[in-house]
């Protein structure tokens, strides 16, 4: 029997509203289209509030929304004080907060700061010539001796991070579309310039921000290093101090490069910067090493554990973690982590019940609580994402088969998660009265909200009483994480202790029957608090588990 791993007893950080709530990240161009044009937009977000009220949602974080020539579908922003046409009006946003509010949900903007569009004013200066005062906004640099680039940094969506510019024989830097030019924080105006951009759009009413790739801001590109540079803290922090801090939002930053240890640099009760981070430990640790995401590697439940165990206890006291099985960069989670063919609702509940009663604040990715899935596309035809199409000729022109390729972005490419969202067997998934701009699943007709909502047996059903129990028992929030039968490659088991009371969570990840032996601190009697099967109210020495079953026993003692 494994030794079950523990989170020391102790206080829990100082309580905050966003400690209860669960958030669900909204991905514009894809949720719902007032106008027929084939783009969802924010008066397509309005309509669709009462929806996110009735699953118990209550912070909307918004993927990117500001004027764009859509290069990254948003990411490249050329106005951040206006909203792209396609997506409608600052009226239509101010509505949006206006009409969020009265549903006690908030709204979290996402902050692209790392870049902007090439088309941003800034950027349209600082290339006109060297003396330029805007020059300094960006990060140019001459050729090399060679004439080649500085050095040999790359971007994220393949080739080198640095694009020749013809007007003054520079070189800037873009450590993602060269449509994306990236920002000298090194420069005081640039950070004010910021700053009173964030200051504008919380004088509008939002809960707070979401921080696209916060970690690159300190990079230092002549030493090679792209995240966590030698300012990143210190940016950070004169960031909480002219904007955010004192004014109680929810600010959530977007860090890859993050380990349990710098994540209190982040959130630490002392430190004065964010709220939390996204880290994506348990992401990456399925990519290959030399393909990555493109050809990922069989789920590994242990490492998987280990992952999730290690963010809980590092973060037990101080700190916060956030949850969430994918977003609008990730593949579908029932894709991902369950079983699309047999057990799609089984694994999706699953799922859910997982990652909801671990200790943080769940995001749900839109869609994911109905159990969509990955999109299984024919032909790189059909495909939007400007990283699936620069990795796809990078790879093949590597040699990798086209067909392999194809395979390893069905199961990995952003666009698995940008499809747009099925709201009923209408056509188009009842998204659109247009042609939408990326081709919605064919699934639609069967996985779809209208139907979730009408079977009280869904997993819209499940993640609404999920969300629910988050709110009404406090050791889901706050109960110290212990784990148990770490080893075991079938089954999730810990338990969540607070005070006088304990939860025990136990899930099969497997889509076959188990049997399995339970230690005996892991026994226990109760209230069954959630299953997706018949419910159960106790836990004893032996189980029998039925495919990618999984529930919750409730003790007071």
């Amino acid at each position: 029997m494994d030794h079950p791993s523990t989170a020391k007893q102790m206080s829990s950080p100082l309580q905050q509203w966003w400690h209860t709530t669960t958030a669900y990240q909204v991905y514009p161009r894809s949720f719902s289209d007032s106008d027929g044009d084939g783009i969802g937009d924010i008066p397509g977000i309005i309509s669709k509030l009462d929806y996110l009220k009735d699953l118990g949602i209550g912070v909307i974080w918004l993927s990117p929304i500001y004027r764009s020539p859509m290069d990254d579908n948003g990411y490249d922003i050329s106005d951040y004080r206006d909203i792209a046409a396609e997506f409608g009006t600052l009226d239509d946003f101010d509505q949006l907060v206006r009409e969020a509010k009265a549903r006690d949900i908030g709204i979290l903007l996402d902050l692209v700061v790392n870049h902007t569009s090439d088309e941003h004013p800034w950027f349209v200066q600082s290339r006109a010539d060297r003396d330029n005062p805007y020059r300094d906004f960006y990060i140019w640099r001459r050729p090399a001796a060679d004439g080649g680039p500085p050095n040999d940094l790359q971007s994220s969506f393949g080739g080198p991070a640095w694009t020749l510019d013809p007007a003054t024989g520079d070189y800037y830097l873009h450590l993602f579309s060269r449509r994306q030019p990236d920002l000298n924080w090194q420069n005081p105006r640039v950070r004010e310039e910021i700053y009173s951009m964030m200051n504008w759009w919380i004088a509008r009413g939002i809960a707070g921000f979401r921080m696209d790739v916060i970690d690159y801001i300190g990079k230092q590109p002549d030493a090679g290093i792209v995240t966590d540079g030698s300012r990143l803290h210190d940016y950070l922090q004169e960031m909480n101090a002219a904007t955010f801090g004192g004014r109680d939002l929810l600010t959530v930053g977007e860090t890859w490069s993050a380990t349990p240890q710098s994540a209190l640099l982040y959130s630490g009760r002392d430190r004065n910067e964010l709220s939390m981070v996204f880290q994506f430990e348990h992401v990456t640790q399925q990519w290959d090493s030399v393909y990555g995401k493109w050809r990922p590697k069989p789920l590994d439940l242990v490492a998987l554990k280990a992952v999730l165990g290690k963010w809980q206890q590092a973060l037990s006291t101080d700190g916060w973690n956030s949850l969430f099985w994918g977003n609008h960069d990730l593949p579908r989670a029932v894709s991902r982590y369950g079983d699309v063919t047999g057990y799609r609702v089984a694994s999706a509940k699953m799922l859910a019940t997982v990652l909801h009663l671990l200790k943080g604040t769940p995001f749900v990715y839109q869609g994911e609580e109905i159990g969509m899935t990955n999109v299984p596309f024919t032909t790189i035809d059909q495909y939007r994402d400007i990283e699936t199409l620069n990795m796809q000729r990078l790879h093949v022109d590597a040699g990798l088969l086209p067909e392999e390729f194809l395979k390893g972005a069905n199961e990995s490419s952003r666009d698995n998660a940008r499809t747009p969202m099925q709201w009923s067997s209408d056509p188009h998934g009842g998204f659109s009265s247009g042609i939408p701009w990326i081709d919605v699943n064919d699934n639609y007709t069967t996985v779809n909200a209208a139907a979730a909502i009408a079977d009280t047996a869904s997993i819209w059903h499940h993640y609404r009483h999920l969300i629910g129990m988050r709110k009404a028992h406090p050791v889901i929030v706050y109960g110290q994480y212990r784990s148990y039968l770490d080893d075991d490659p079938n089954v999730f088991v810990y338990e969540r202790q607070l005070d006088e009371v304990r939860l025990v969570v136990v899930a099969n990840f497997k889509p076959l029957p188990l049997s399995l032996t339970m230690p005996p601190e892991a026994q226990i009697r109760g209230l069954c608090l959630s299953s997706n099967y018949a419910a159960r109210d106790r836990i004893d020495a032996t189980i029998d588990l039925a495919p990618y079953e999984a529930f919750a026993v409730l003790e007071r003692r």
